[in-house]
């Protein structure tokens, strides 16, 4: 049995000692708030970067052992001692070799690598008013709104979501929905230098549930809905639920969508949680922000919330929803209502709902969309079919390991409600993508589906077959400019696909 204790240090000697991050840290500020025992080595010495990949070590610097899925970082620990790192922070034994090297023995690594990167950083969350968003779907679309109406606030704005992280203006890659806790930190030091006041960003699941935010301080976090994804990782519907929940335990106020299914649950537990301020938004439910009067058109909508006239650009009955979220949250958070008007007029999201067609002479529309879900996909065709004059194409397929129960439903879901449904390969992965496109079509109970194992061959044909007044949409894709098959990532950017197939 391990006794581990606990430094803190203490506001005067933090400040004496000049924490600060991307540059030399002393190791007991790094490990403050930390539980640890030494098995070996000093704590007087001073660490240049902390890194949880063996491949960046420089001399110098601190290498945190992670488990992971497919590796576990207590295996590199030598490397990372050959490379220079002088403190190996590990859950497990580790022998290396080498001088003076100092081991920490800690246990759930993942939070420790949270709070160790929010100290060397200089808690930049404390320094920003962060915004969360966590569901099933709606999350980039509401941290869109989100950034467009804090913007016409006067506000420079961070945000890290599934298609790119902003500073401001400046879009920096994103590899992942949240990114790991040490980027992330390092992400928010940025904003935070670069003058931003405001960070709104999509908090996954993953996220929750691997303590990539762990210590993050949220102003609000919003809930948007709760479907089947996922479940290849959290195995269960209730594990789902559970690391969804945890951003409303680090929120100051939950903002809930009570139309959802699990809306209530959210709200229920969130009540359990001592001086948590709750906020409820709805259309169907009375709540703190309901949409009334509401106007569905082609290319926007028109809805009243609380006496107030509001006109999105973003089409569909479900983007009242991501509204209606993004209206709650800036409401608490004091901002006035012409603001928010002004920002829901010019908000614009990549891969969501995206009308690519416009350009070419066509007589029929193209939409690109990110639908991935049942849910999702849901959506976005009962939106299209509301105004399809002619029919609707919908060209889609389902991601390679991940979880398979949705895949039928992925088939019934789309051949309900398309007049076409083609069904192709999505992000494959390791998969056979013939075998992924017979487990949707086992879910279609109707004769008005085609099975096109390469995507670019079934788009060929969806606009090859499209007449006056149809809509093709091609969902699963959305901002992605690549495809994830068993040889590797490769470009494929379905805007670009569909420039080529035109101007031929």
């Amino acid at each position: 049995m391990l006794n581990f204790y606990t430094i803190t240090i203490t506001k005067k000697q933090r400040n004496s000692n000049n924490i600060k991050g991307d540059g030399e840290m002393k190791l007991l500020e790094l490990l403050n708030g930390v539980k640890y025992e030494v098995e070996g080595g000093s704590l007087k010495r001073e660490i240049n970067n902390i890194q949880y990949d063996s491949r960046k070590i420089l001399e110098g610097d601190m290498f945190v052992c992670l488990k992971g899925f497919e590796v576990d970082g207590h295996e590199y620990a030598q490397k990372a001692v050959d490379l220079g790192a002088k403190v190996i922070v590990c859950e497990d034994d580790v022998e290396v070799k080498g001088n003076d090297i100092t081991i920490i023995k800690i246990k759930e690594g993942r939070k420790i690598l949270a709070i160790m990167a929010a100290n060397y950083y200089g808690h930049p969350t404390k320094k920003l008013k962060l915004i969360g968003v966590t569901g099933t779907n709606g999350k980039t679309t509401t941290v869109y709104i989100l950034k467009s109406i804090l913007e016409k606030a006067g506000f420079k704005i961070g945000l890290v979501g599934t298609i790119a992280n902003y500073i401001g203006e400046e879009k920096v890659k994103s590899e992942r929905t949240t990114p790991e806790s040490l980027e992330l930190q390092k992400l928010f030091s940025d904003m935070v230098s670069a003058g931003c006041e405001y960070c709104v960003m999509e908090v996954s699941s993953h996220s929750l549930e691997l303590d990539r935010v762990y210590g993050c301080e949220f102003e609000t976090g919003i809930f948007t809905n709760l479907t089947r994804d996922h479940l290849d990782f959290h195995k269960s519907f209730d594990n789902y639920y559970n690391a969804k929940f945890k951003l409303f335990m680090r929120s100051k106020t939950a903002i809930i969508n009570i139309d959802d299914n699990y809306g209530y649950r959210v709200l229920n537990d969130a009540k359990q949680i001592e001086g948590k301020k709750i906020i409820t938004y709805s259309i169907n439910n009375e709540s703190d922000f309901r949409a009334t009067d509401i106007q569905l058109k082609k290319s926007d909508i028109h809805f009243v919330v609380n006496g107030t006239e509001f006109n999105s650009a973003l089409p569909g009955k479900y983007n009242i929803y991501n509204t209606l979220g993004a209206i709650a949250a800036l409401k608490s958070l004091g901002i006035k209502n012409e603001f928010i008007a002004e920002g829901l007029k010019k908000v614009v999201v990549p891969g969501r709902c995206e009308r690519i067609g416009h350009k070419y002479d066509i007589p029929y529309e193209i939409i690109i969309d990110f639908a991935h879900t049942p849910d999702g996909l849901k959506n976005i065709l009962e939106t299209l079919k509301e105004f399809t004059t002619n029919r609707l194409i919908a060209v889609y397929g389902c991601g390679g390991d991940r979880d398979k129960v949705k895949r039928a439903e992925l088939g019934r879901v789309g051949s309900e409600i398309a007049d076409l449904a083609i069904i192709t390969s999505d992000n494959p992965r390791n998969e056979d993508p013939m075998l992924i496109i017979k487990e949707i079509i086992l879910g279609i109970k109707k004769t008005n589906y085609l099975a096109i194992e390469n995507r670019v061959e079934a788009i060929k044909l969806a606009l090859s077959m499209a007449e006056e007044g149809d809509v093709v949409v091609m969902a699963g894709k959305g901002h992605e400019n690549y495809q994830i098959t068993n040889e590797g990532v490769i470009d494929f950017d379905e805007r670009e696909i569909v420039d080529q197939i035109l101007r031929k």
